[in-house]
């Protein structure tokens, strides 16, 4: 099987379909897929339940979906950069599961292993336990959460050989080595495709068996916020 690919819509060429659940990779706008994203918008596939730590912002990453209404679930634990998710979630038009942000870490780590659910402390006592199993343990309250898995994964790294092996970069590892392992199909863009045999396998982060198609991509990387401050003069 082929593994790379022309662009971003060849990637994902025969992959997408209405009603889908797509894991998304990256931590605000850092180690975001955003060319498979923008190849998302284009196909104009719609009713889309999308996990992802974050919908991006307005105008960029996750955010592009929202703005064309392809978007009817996010499974998420931080959306507080996107107005228009604020909009549609506080107007009914978009149905919103919040997760504690290490659940829901766990919960792409335990689906990409094969483990239906596990028992976190996180969220007992609040909203996020409403509705859910409750266990104790050594006298301590547990809740059960279960793992997540996905028609489609798109994640973003910084080096990826021809197999698929990847490396990501610092902040960029995020949930991305987790989501990668967590779809029935991993579509992964880099930064830079290497020879096999190029990557030292003490560092490789995604084993190529988890990666079904890989894209060298063009990357904006943008700031999610600008924070700057007045210069100090003497």
């Amino acid at each position: 099987m082929k593994k790379i690919q022309n662009d971003a819509a060849s990637a994902l060429d025969g992959l997408l379909f209405d009603g889908m659940t797509i894991m998304a990779g990256g931590f605000g706008l850092c180690g975001i897929p955003e060319n498979l994203i923008v190849a998302i918008r284009d196909s104009g596939v719609k009713d889309l339940t999308v996990i992802s730590n974050n919908a991006g912002v307005d105008d960029f990453g996750l955010g592009l979906l929202l703005q064309t209404r392809q978007v009817k679930k996010m499974l998420s634990s931080y959306v507080g950069e996107n107005k228009e998710f604020e909009r549609q979630y506080l107007s009914g038009e978009l149905e919103l599961e919040f997760n504690p942000q290490g659940t829901l870490a766990e919960r792409c780590r335990a689906g990409g292993a094969g483990i239906p659910g596990f028992y976190t402390k996180t969220g007992v006592g609040t909203r996020i336990a409403e509705g859910k199993e409750h266990k104790e343990f050594n006298g301590e309250t547990y809740i059960l959460e279960t793992g997540l898995v996905a028609d489609l994964a798109i994640v973003k790294a910084w080096k990826g050989d021809e197999q698929g092996n990847l490396i990501y970069r610092r902040t960029a590892r995020n949930f991305n080595a987790d989501m990668a392992t967590a779809g029935k199909v991993t579509v992964a863009e880099v930064e830079e495709i290497v020879p096999l045999g190029s990557l030292d396998p003490n560092n490789i982060h995604t084993p190529s068996v988890f990666v079904h198609r890989i894209v060298k991509g063009e990357f904006e990387k943008r700031i999610e916020k600008v924070t700057t401050r007045e210069r100090e003069t003497a």
